[in-house]
């Protein structure tokens, strides 16, 4: 019997050369529509299924594979004597390789003009049969869904002279890896709109199916009697953490990573260069400055003790200067777009130390996701961002433009911290934070007493305070501890008794109709 390849893809990446490839090594083509008039126009011998099988293409070509001629080339298991048998009775030849990829469903359907029928005709079936079957039958047959995997398919059968067992398995399980996020995607579609009406489409489906692929196992979770994983999602769009490239120290722990991801989170969100300071999921020092040199100097000044063993990141280039203040203390992790070859040099000289580079830009995960005892919360991800004339005064005093500045420093970084929030802040940099407290006025007093311990005045300084205040009294706390100014969203039903106490104590207040709860 021959050596067959059926190749039909609507990636036609590498087809050609795979094909060629294929055909010098004697391999009969057979192939499907476009995919055949590429590779019959570059002059290598293919046969169309049509003609292979006997039965024509049909209902707009919606039915050109599912044929058992094709069908049983590809389940036929060699070893059974019976179904080879079979496959000589009906003078059916095995198929040993096949390449397909599938109508692209994620494309068409991420087109905002995409109508509900285009969506349905872009969902493949002959495609995910073919692929099934051969991955099924994968101790015979090898099957290909990425173009990246030709190349060691051909070396194989130079090599060899046929596909491995174990690449050919490793090839299978990415097939229903495939097929699962592509049936993931048309189950998320469909369950998300009322009927076959587009208008009503929601970005929470009925069904929500998630893929999500391993990157390591971990050596223990939160704690060590902790099992844990690390996952990132099929596709990680630009500025998002799990599209780091670690280039340098130890392998990242459950912790690293997820304090890595609330430090990155937070420093991206400025403009001007700088430097988030994390412990335990907690900003301990955050500033902007010049440079990250700059930016580091002010955010380390914060809270020195809580920056032992914190997490570091800037969202600008690292050089020498920055790097040789950074060394002075002990880190876990540094994150940055770029580092300088001279602050590679430095850092190298401490092998443990983790190095991330995590490339700018503005992605946000679609979902934000809490685990619950037997379910799932999910919501958007709160990427909301105040304006400056978004500000509202509420007081009789207005606040000067460098008040404003630190406001709007303030509230980025309010954002990151845990609820119950206060932080003081002045000069772009935080002076003291106060997180997670079941009390708003405990946070104040926390975040006061944080900047006494590392010698800051808070004079003079601003407020933020991720949720409104409930009574006056965590205000008085804050003015008692020195600031002039506060920033708030509003929305107590006590507003007008917390204004009123602003003015009485002669601060300047402002409103930003949001809230940060972050839990």
């Amino acid at each position: 019997m021959k050596k067959q390849a059926l190749i039909s893809c609507s990636d036609k990446s590498g087809v050609v050369e795979f094909a060629k490839e294929l055909s010098n090594l004697g391999y009969h083509i057979l192939s499907t529509g476009g995919t055949a008039k590429l590779i019959a126009e570059a002059g290598i011998p293919v046969q169309e299924v049509a003609d292979y099988t006997g039965f024509p293409e049909m209902l707009d070509g919606r039915v050109k594979t599912l044929n058992p001629k094709i069908h049983a080339g590809l389940l036929a298991r060699r070893c059974v004597p019976e179904h080879m048998q079979a496959l000589e009775q009906f003078k059916i030849d095995p198929i040993d390789i096949v390449a397909v990829n599938l109508y692209p469903f994620e494309q068409a359907i991420a087109n905002p003009n995409c109508t509900f029928e285009n969506a349905i005709e872009n969902i493949d079936i002959g495609g995910p049969t073919m692929i099934r079957a051969a991955a099924k039958n994968h101790e015979s047959v090898a099957v290909i869904v990425s173009p990246g995997d030709y190349r060691k398919v051909i070396e194989e059968i130079k090599e060899v002279g046929h596909v491995t067992p174990e690449t050919r398995l490793e090839l299978a399980k990415k097939v229903f890896v495939h097929t699962a996020h592509y049936d993931a995607m048309i189950s998320n579609y469909l369950t998300s709109m009322k009927g076959s009406d587009v208008s009503t489409r929601t970005r929470f489906p009925e069904s929500l199916t998630r893929q999500w692929v391993k990157v390591q196992d971990m050596r223990y979770g939160e704690n060590p009697h902790q099992a844990a994983a690390f996952y990132r999602e099929k596709h990680v769009a630009p500025g998002l953490l799990a599209g780091y490239d670690q280039i340098q120290g130890k392998e990242l722990s459950y912790n690293n990573i997820a304090d890595s991801d609330a430090a990155w989170e937070a420093v991206r969100s400025f403009d001007t260069p700088a430097c988030v300071i994390i412990k335990h999921a907690n900003p301990c020092g955050a500033a902007i400055g010049v440079d990250a040199a700059e930016a580091y100097a002010k955010a380390f000044k914060c809270d020195p003790t809580s920056a032992f063993g914190g997490i570091i990141a800037f969202n600008c280039k690292v050089g020498q200067e920055a790097a040789e203040e950074v060394s002075k203390q002990f880190a876990e992790v540094i994150i940055a777009p770029e580092f300088t070859p001279e602050a590679l040099e430095i850092f190298g000289k401490k092998k443990n130390l983790r190095l991330l580079i995590v490339a700018n830009g503005s992605a946000h995960n679609d979902f934000d996701m809490k685990r619950i005892g037997g379910g799932l919360l999910v919501q958007t991800p709160d990427s909301q961002t105040v304006k400056e004339e978004d500000l509202k005064v509420v007081t009789e005093l207005q606040p000067t433009s460098a008040q404003i500045s630190d406001m709007m420093f303030a509230w980025k970084i309010a954002k990151f911290i845990k609820s119950n929030t206060i932080v003081f802040v002045k000069n772009g940099m935080t002076l003291g934070v106060g997180a997670g407290q079941m009390s708003r006025v405990d946070s104040a007093r926390i975040a006061s007493i944080k900047a006494k311990e590392a010698g800051l005045s808070l004079q003079g300084s601003i407020a933020a305070s991720d949720a409104f205040f409930p009574f006056r009294d965590g205000l008085d706390v804050i003015i008692d501890a020195g600031a002039k100014a506060v920033i708030q969203p509003g929305g107590s039903i006590r507003d007008e008794e917390v204004i009123a106490a602003a003015n009485e104590r002669g601060i300047t207040m402002v409103f930003t109709g949001e809230r940060h709860f972050r839990h």
